[in-house]
């Protein structure tokens, strides 16, 4: 099995550079219409598509560049994903190719428009050079057995001296190295004796090859095995990759389904006069979860034969048999039982999910025509399906889509949805968040919209901003600031709007609004609160939500929306850096100059001056994922040089500008996401006292 963990869209229709876009379980790319964003997960699906989704030259390469790049798509990479592989596949590269488990962990594929894969694996490094030590053992063991051992043969003479010279030399050459290079082994490859006769009785000639053999060892870790220089390996990634399913027009089922057609229509025939294709892939999951094909159900229903034709085509009345009668009637009766039990298990299901009434279905089949009903609590009485709400004949679509695909044909795949649920009501979006939620425990999802009630305010870092640049092309963001550039403000506006909306949703179920800096705090306190509640450490008076004002100049706005009718402040908590000290001096001379005890400064907490968020964890949490950032430094850990009792952030800065590390623009997001993910794991004794103590101190003051 894989995990998308992160794609890149190039030179695909109105993209030229997306950028990495990280991807989590579920996954939203939010913005406005015509910003590009099916475009980017069409070409996500046409990495690997279950069905359709060919390459399509004309309307798949920028239209400027077109001309150019037609005539060598071999040349041209549109798609290049990162996943993760899980122990299991890992254990069959290292198998195939006796390469290092980390090398195997992450592979990189790419396509190309010809519709080759490039398969490499991103953790794989050539070693430049390797401790002299090991080898120096093994020559020195092998120069002792030497000495005790006899020529045996006239053709022997001579043989146990040129390989006592050669293990001399090369000890000789080796003791002023500390390492070892691959020039190294080009000069000790010409001190190696050549011509050396081999017999069954020799005693010398397999203790020399036990030499050449440990030097070859040795010198192996120079030039580690590539997974991806491996044939096999390539086609085992291919093979095991997730297909894409790609969704965008759902096709909401009719009440009344005329069954000679849907036989037509799910064998691949036309019907003159109507197009229904936008409902056959519907028609047919609906089918499949009644565990029923159209033709079953229309023999079930078929009456017993009243008209018979003979030869010469006339016709003629005839009373069915006592035996025809039962048959037909028992027929009946088995296709109203499997009706009924499909009824009761999707009115089952469909309660998990969709809350915004109590629904009860009825499947029915009457003569040649196959019905649904629909009732519930305010309307008992049924009534047909397409006489009910778009919103609810969309859900209930989308909603047997997935529950029959996701979990057959498409088991393991990774779910693309351009612009779903769009017909619903505002608060049925949200539930269709819940639903998104519980098809991520098979299927990694992402989704495109431009509503902000399809933002998961809960999970606001799975959001991505999609938007045209100056130049008509689509750039996507992970940065969900507020921004002084004109061209993503409306697109970012659904996020914010989302905010908004998840904040009144606080006050109304009478949460405890704390603010703070930006979204690597919320991680953070988040993952906090879990670990001490789960640890039965702490027990919050009312629900904690920690809300993000994109930084210290945004928490005057986000006060003014939080603040409650009664005139109370929210708790706010900043940095101890220069500005958070700031910010937290403005607040108590202002806005909060009658309750300046709500202003609170992670420094207070701390032992050191200018101390943020990150060092109220744990360093031994931190390194692990700090260490991810600077994989390409070979000689040094930041581990190595942190210094405690100091800020950890600009140590991490310090550390990277003497490597020449770019850090990335979000990077402490990922640290902060990645020690989450630990804490909520992590067993009791991962936090040590000294650290629990300042967690319970501060948490203390959220209650008071």
């Amino acid at each position: 099995m894989m995990t998308l963990k992160r794609f890149r869209v190039t030179n695909f229709r109105s993209i030229m550079d997306s950028g990495w876009i990280e991807c989590d379980n579920v996954t939203s790319l939010v913005g406005i219409n015509e910003a590009g964003k099916s475009n980017v997960i069409l070409a996500l699906w046409k990495l690997k598509p279950v069905r359709d989704g060919q390459i399509d030259l004309l309307h798949d390469m920028p239209t400027k560049e077109y001309s150019s790049w037609r005539s060598t798509p071999e040349d041209v990479v549109f798609i290049s994903a990162d996943f993760e592989l899980n122990n299991a596949l890992i254990d069959k590269v290292v198998a195939l190719c006796k390469c290092d488990r980390d090398v195997a962990a992450i592979v990189n594929i790419k396509r190309r428009y010809d519709g080759r894969y490039d398969v490499s694996f991103p953790c794989y490094k050539s070693e430049q050079s390797i401790n002299a030590a090991s080898i120096v053992d093994s020559i020195s063991i092998l120069n002792n057995q030497l000495k005790s051992l006899k020529e045996k043969t006239k053709a022997e003479a001579g043989i146990k001296e040129r390989v006592s010279t050669f293990y001399n030399n090369v000890l000789t050459f080796i003791s002023s190295k500390d390492v070892l290079t691959q020039s190294d082994f080009a000069e000790i490859e010409k001190m190696c004796p050549t011509g050396l006769t081999k017999s069954a009785t020799s005693e010398i000639y397999p203790n020399f090859q036990a030499a050449q053999t440990a030097i070859s060892n040795g010198f192996s870790d120079l030039n580690p095995s590539d997974p991806a220089d491996n044939a096999d390996i390539q086609n085992l990634m291919v093979s095991e990759m997730p297909s894409f399913v790609y969704y965008s027009n759902y096709g909401n089922l009719d009440a009344q389904i005329y069954l000679p057609h849907a036989i037509k229509w799910l064998n691949g025939e036309e019907v003159a006069g109507i197009d229904n294709s936008a409902k056959v892939r519907t028609l047919r999951v609906l089918f499949d979860f009644v565990k029923l094909n159209p033709q079953e159900v229309l023999d079930l229903g078929k009456d017993p034969v009243k008209i018979v034709v003979d030869n010469y085509g006339r016709e003629s009345k005839r009373t069915p048999t006592t035996e025809e009668i039962e048959r037909a009637t028992a027929q009946k009766a088995e296709r109203a039982i499997l009706l009924n039990s499909a009824s009761t298990d999707l009115t089952r299901k469909f309660k998990e999910w969709w809350k915004q009434g109590n629904y009860i279905f009825r499947f029915q089949a009457d003569g040649e025509f196959f019905k649904i009903w629909v009732s519930d609590d305010k309307r008992p009485e049924e009534i047909e399906l397409e006489r009910r709400s778009t919103g609810l004949q969309w859900f209930l679509s989308f909603f047997l889509t997935f529950l029959v695909e996701s979990q057959e044909a498409h088991k393991g795949a990774i779910l693309l949805l351009d612009e779903a649920g769009l017909s619903l009501h505002p608060l049925a979006q949200k539930d269709l968040i819940a639903f998104f939620e519980s098809l991520s425990e098979t299927n990694q999802l992402i989704y495109t919209t431009h509503s902000p009630f399809l933002v998961d305010t809960s999970n606001i870092d799975r959001a991505k901003v999609v938007y045209s640049d100056n130049h008509g092309l689509t750039v996507v963001s992970s940065d969900l600031r507020a921004s002084d550039d004109k061209l993503n403000e409306k697109s970012i506006y659904a996020v914010h709007a989302a905010l908004g909306l998840s904040v009144s949703d606080i006050l109304l179920q009478g949460c405890q609004p704390i603010i703070v800096e930006g979204p690597s705090d919320q991680h953070y306190f988040n993952a906090i609160k879990i670990y001490l509640v789960r640890n039965q450490k702490y027990a919050p008076n009312t629900e904690l939500v920690f809300i993000p004002s994109g930084g210290v100049r945004g928490v005057a706005g986000v006060v003014s929306i939080v603040g409650g009718k009664d005139g109370t402040l929210p708790l706010v908590i900043l940095d101890g850096d220069s500005s958070g000290k700031s910010a937290k001096n403005k607040l108590q001379s202002g806005l909060y100059q009658h309750c300046s005890d709500v202003v609170l400064n992670i420094g207070d907490f701390l032992d050191f001056e200018n101390g943020e968020v990150e060092d109220l964890i744990p360093p031994k949490l931190m390194f692990r994922q700090i260490n991810r950032l600077f994989r390409d430094v070979e000689d040094e850990l930041f581990e190595d040089i942190f210094a405690e009792g100091q800020a950890i952030v600009p140590q991490v800065e310090q550390f990277a500008e003497r490597h020449s590390v770019q850090l990335d623009k979000g990077w402490k997001v990922d640290v902060a996401k990645g020690v989450k993910q630990q804490l909520q794991k992590g067993k009791s004794d991962i936090v040590p006292d000294e650290y629990m103590s300042k967690w319970l101190c501060l948490f203390k003051k959220f209650n008071d």
